[in-house]
């Protein structure tokens, strides 16, 4: 188990449908990375959020898929990102999560922005994804699922203030500049509402439909302090650094969970 994790956020403009040419950026940005644990990219990160899924999609042995597997396995950490996946005859907005041991496993976006359309052309994904990663339980998701916290929410899986359903939540999105104040409010709040580090990276640049994007890439304590952020319409990498003992001290310090209520949601 690791008491350390090491987490690089990379904030990016992306090419409008052109694969080829966000994924050797990307290779050229994350060359000079060392010793970092998880690599977060943008939602859609080859293509930006298009729903021309007939020319984009790519099934889990595709070009981009590799790519990341590649990355994850030069730079002895996980990747992960979203992509446009087709799987089953359908196609879904698809968070993958490519170890460096070539193991992959994935999320399919649940909540699809229909105020865009993108319920027209993707297929909602069902199940939450937790990913278990050296000694961490991390939860990731994609972008508009930050809206809806009974989706985010964290649960206790037994009565010690140490075993959540999960450390760190990740989201992967491509949040408009319109919209940016939710964003950042939203990361801090799922942070505190479910006592865990949030780490969310968004995209900048302006898309193909001339919808624009600030960034506002962020990591949060449990407590929801900022430990690291970018500027507006900064382009980078930034890494923060989460620690498994300060999370713990919280949570038994701090004791919101034995008060949480004793319901469940069902779908």
């Amino acid at each position: 188990m690791k008491e350390e994790l090491r987490i690089v956020l990379v904030q990016e403009n992306v090419q409008w449908e052109d694969k080829r040419a966000n994924l050797d950026h990307l290779q050229n940005r994350l060359a000079s990375l060392k010793e970092v644990d998880i690599v977060v990219l943008p939602e859609m990160f080859t293509t930006g959020f298009s729903m021309n899924t007939k020319e984009l999609a790519e099934d889990m042995s595709g070009e981009s898929v590799s790519w990341m597997k590649a990355q994850a396995k030069d730079l002895n950490a996980v990747i992960v990102g979203s992509l446009i996946i087709e799987d089953g005859g359908q196609c879904y907005n698809r968070l993958v999560w490519a170890s460096p041991d070539g193991k992959v496993q994935h999320y399919n976006k649940r909540h699809l922005f229909s105020f865009a359309e993108e319920d027209d052309f993707y297929t909602a994904g069902t199940d939450r994804l937790i990913v278990e990663w050296e000694g961490w339980k991390i939860c990731p998701l994609v972008c508009y699922d930050l809206r809806f916290p009974v989706w985010s929410r964290n649960q206790k899986l037994d009565g010690t203030s140490t075993n959540f359903e999960y450390d760190l939540m990740i989201f992967v999105a491509n949040w408009p500049e319109a919209r940016r104040r939710p964003w950042i409010n939203l990361l801090e709040a799922r942070a505190h509402e479910n006592q865990a580090y949030v780490a969310g990276v968004n995209r900048i640049g302006t898309d193909g439909n001339g919808i624009t994007y600030s960034g506002d890439s962020a990591v949060y304590s449990p407590k929801g302090n900022l430990l690291t952020d970018f500027e507006k319409d900064e382009s980078g990498l930034r890494t923060a650094t989460i620690l498994k003992s300060e999370l713990e001290a919280f949570r038994s310090k701090f004791g919101a969970w034995r008060d949480k209520d004793t319901f469940n949601l069902r779908q």
